[in-house]
């Protein structure tokens, strides 16, 4: 191995105390990814936003988390990943006490740039130092158990933001990071061992590599995602033949193709080491999950103020009638991981969007006075369980697919995947349902956009199902002896790296 770090067992105090650090920071990043969509609609009111600015307030916070999460994962492998998973965890939530203090939209979309960034450093760090840190044998469980308590705070966002908004404002859902923030610098001070890439460690120890970090990709990177972004949320308030929507869209183009030509050029020293995509499965595992989570970006967006603005409910009453799905990825995740493990992906990640779109076709049916038992409930469910059998086989999977020396910028690569499927489908939709202005408080347009973007929403579920059954197979069972062999979760055989 290449690394530092001791093999922590789960059993023992430091191996829970460790899970217990790296699952409290990924969820406060992936809860502010969903708690704020049960905010906007009161935020809309206080703040007098457009739907404009209610994309932008998430779409500034999942831009950045896309677009430098994986400069976080290199800094991690490179100077230490408890180093800069606690700095992440410091800057996340001082840009969360200033989205509470906000006095206006562009305060608060500002301070949603920022604490995106805070996320980019914490968030691959949360997952690689349980990479790194656990014996091979625990990893199947320790990451199948992450991804479940992660996930379970990504669906407990809207109802925990629910409570806080009735009971306090909107500003506590930014406010309550600061008492996780301090447990997870205490959990990971105490039981988090530190680790980094020794390759990479040596190759500077030696001189031979006075390599600076690709600041240059990231940055078109984030340009690449924001010039689409700002073209698809502008268009319908400045035109869509402006100057200044088509100069961001291709702009946005050109620097996504400056990013590719880039990190082909730099080889070893990119941000993205190109090398990774010669896996097959690392390259499908990823278009999957922009796909998945696009779908997984709408429903969120949608849902929460269709449920407030039409049919009527609180926002507390909001976060109660998705808690099921909370419930079923508590109880199911690391039980998908497990399965993934001996089956492998591909039956997990083709049933799990199918049951989650069958789920939206019935909550595309909700209509004002529906029964929340008869008719909010099944779909709840549905999607519930097929976000259950997708996300903890899905994570396992991308790790597998690469050596554990990379387990940073995978898990990097793979959360800005994620985003940015989140990103685009936020900034899309909008547009393609024709949802505009003010149009999320009028009950008749945003009732006709809503059960649009679900049809959209289960069509990107129904693709990602057919990549998984045509295209996701499982690993081969040794590693060729031309290649070094990593160590996988247990159970999962080794992956083949398929060169070109």
């Amino acid at each position: 191995m290449n690394q530092t770090a001791p093999q922590l067992r789960l059993r023992s105090a430091a191996g829970r105390g460790a899970l217990l650090a790296a699952v409290l920071a990924s969820g406060m990043v992936f809860l502010d990814s969903t708690v704020v969509n049960v905010a906007l609609p009161r935020l809309g009111r206080d703040l007098d936003a457009s739907v404009a600015d209610l994309q932008w307030t998430l779409n500034g916070y999942l831009l950045m988390l896309a677009a430098f999460v994986l400069l976080g994962g290199a800094l991690g492998d490179r100077f230490g990943r408890r180093r800069v998973f606690l700095l992440g965890v410091v800057w996340f939530t001082a840009a969360s006490v200033l989205c509470g203090l906000a006095q206006g939209t562009g305060w608060l979309i500002g301070a949603r740039f920022l604490q995106g960034a805070g996320g980019a450093l914490l968030t691959p760090g949360s997952l690689s130092v349980l990479q790194s840190s656990f014996h091979p044998d625990d990893r199947g469980r320790v990451i199948g158990a992450w991804s479940g308590l992660s996930g379970v705070s990504t669906a407990l966002g809207p109802f925990v933001g629910g409570w806080l908004i009735d009971a306090l404002s909107w500003r506590w859902i930014f406010f309550v990071n600061l008492p996780l923030a301090v447990l997870v610098v205490l959990a990971a001070l105490r039981w988090v061992p530190e680790s980094r890439d020794e390759d990479v460690s040596r190759t500077r120890r030696e001189g031979h590599g006075r390599r600076r970090f690709d600041v240059a990709g990231a940055l078109l990177g984030a340009l690449a995602l924001g010039g689409v972004t700002y073209a698809l949320i502008d268009a319908p308030g400045r035109g869509y033949g402006s100057p200044a929507v088509w100069g961001s869209a291709l702009a946005g183009v050109a620097a996504a193709v400056g990013f590719v030509l880039l990190e082909r050029h730099r080889g070893d020293t990119a941000m993205l080491p190109t090398g990774l995509f010669s896996s097959r499965l690392f390259s499908v595992l990823n278009i999957f999950t922009v796909v998945v989570y696009a779908a997984l970006g709408g429903v969120t967006f949608f849902l929460s103020v269709y449920l407030q603005n039409v049919i009527g409910w609180s926002p507390l009453l909001t976060g109660v009638a998705l808690l099921p799905m909370t419930v079923l990825l508590l109880i199911g995740s690391a039980r998908a991981g497990a399965l993934s493990a001996r089956i492998g992906p591909r039956l997990p990640l083709t049933v799990g969007p199918v049951v989650a779109a069958a789920g939206l076709l019935l909550l595309r049916e909700v209509r004002p006075g529906a029964s929340y038992w008869v008719n909010v409930l099944p779909g709840v469910v549905l999607f519930g369980a097929g976000l259950t059998l997708v996300v903890a086989p899905l994570t396992a999977s991308v790790l597998a697919a690469v050596a554990d020396r990379f387990a940073g910028v995978a898990s990097g690569f793979s959360n800005a995947a994620a985003r940015a499927g989140n990103l685009l489908a936020i900034a899309a939709l909008p547009l393609l349902v024709g949802l505009s202005g003010g149009g999320y408080e009028q009950r008749g347009e945003l009732s006709g956009a809503f059960r649009e973007a679900m049809l959209w929403c289960t069509g990107l579920l129904l693709v990602g199902a057919a990549m998984a059954v045509t295209l996701i197979h499982r690993p081969p069972r040794e590693a060729p002896p031309s290649q070094p062999c990593h160590t996988l979760p247990a159970a999962t055989p080794p992956a083949r790296d398929r060169r070109r």
